[in-house]
């Protein structure tokens, strides 16, 4: 598929949605006319917030997967009525999604494997530090009123 040329802003954007999910994206300059219910979106990537835990505590990775994942097409188009808000991205997220959008064509759909993850059992220091964080949790949240 050849690469199309599309004039975008250059202030990268995050959209939150009224369900709940994080997009990062470009908006084209050429956007459809004012009144449009609908508003376009230059190779949308979905921000996932998946938890790690690491030696210093749980922490969250964030992760720029495809957003729909089932067709190539950069320019995706949403109803206005479904955007929660709109903000500007740190330069930070704005250079991850450029270094991923510029391979976006290529991008695979998510997929879901079955058994992926099979279960464990910590080792007794795992679960000595699994259960200090949750006890430090509880002890906080029974002094807050």
């Amino acid at each position: 598929m050849p690469e199309i040329n599309i004039k975008i802003v250059k202030q990268i954007k995050i959209i939150k949605l009224i369900n709940g999910d994080d997009i990062v994206a470009a908006f084209p300059i050429e956007q459809l006319e004012d009144k449009s219910p609908y508003l376009r979106l230059v190779k949308p990537l979905q921000i996932k917030y998946v938890p790690q835990f690491t030696q210093g505590g749980l922490k969250d990775y964030i992760a720029l997967i495809k957003w729909n994942g089932f067709t190539h097409d950069p320019i995706v188009t949403i109803p206005k009525d479904k955007i929660f808000t709109i903000t500007n991205a740190t330069e930070e997220m704005s250079r991850s999604y450029h270094k991923i959008a510029e391979g976006y064509e290529k991008l695979d759909p998510p997929k879901q494997e079955k058994n992926k993850y099979q279960q464990e059992r910590f080792d007794e220091e795992m679960e000595d530090e699994y259960n200090e964080i949750w006890d430090s949790f509880r002890d906080t949240k029974k002094t807050l009123h």
